[in-house]
């Protein structure tokens, strides 16, 4: 394994929460978020050679996983809804309260537009305001007002 492999394969490593997460979010069942999670890579691995560290790694990979959860976003809308196959058995499901609720916010938080449901991420993932301003290429203010909106959405959503 060449030295590039090596260094790669511990950066993916480190970050494959980060990575998991951004799929997860942007995505309906475990497969999809198998195939995001691998496109994530993809791209990673090609833009490897180009990073040239004038941001932390952190936020160049939430960047990638973004772009690419957000590009595979795009597409579906022009290619249209796809059937997916239903299995008598739901293993990813839970049926606690905890659970219901995760799945409650997360069905909201899927109904907002990709960029708000990204910055939402971040925000979730504890992310500071200029780390999300990096990431999202917005001011830390504009986060700030985003965010203030997006709460507002999500809490007129559960009014209905």
């Amino acid at each position: 394994m060449t030295s590039k492999e090596t260094d790669f394969e511990q950066i993916v490593k480190e970050h494959k929460s980060t990575i998991y997460t951004v799929c997860y979010m942007f995505s309906k069942d475990a497969d999809e978020v198998n195939d995001l999670f691998q496109d994530v890579l993809i791209n990673l691995w090609r833009g490897f050679d180009g990073f040239r560290g004038e941001s932390k790694v952190d936020t160049w990979i939430w960047r990638v996983a973004l772009n690419t959860c957000i590009s595979d976003e795009r597409k579906k809308k022009r290619r249209g809804e796809r059937v997916p196959l239903e299995m008598a058995a739901n293993l990813y499901e839970d049926k606690d309260d905890d659970s219901k609720q995760i799945r409650a916010l997360y069905a909201r938080i899927n109904k907002l537009g990709v960029m708000d449901r990204a910055i939402v991420l971040l925000w979730l993932e504890n992310l500071s305001y200029d780390e999300i301003g990096a990431i999202m290429g917005i001011t830390p203010k504009n986060v700030s007002v985003k965010l203030v909106r997006i709460k507002q959405q999500l809490m007129n959503m559960s009014e209905k």
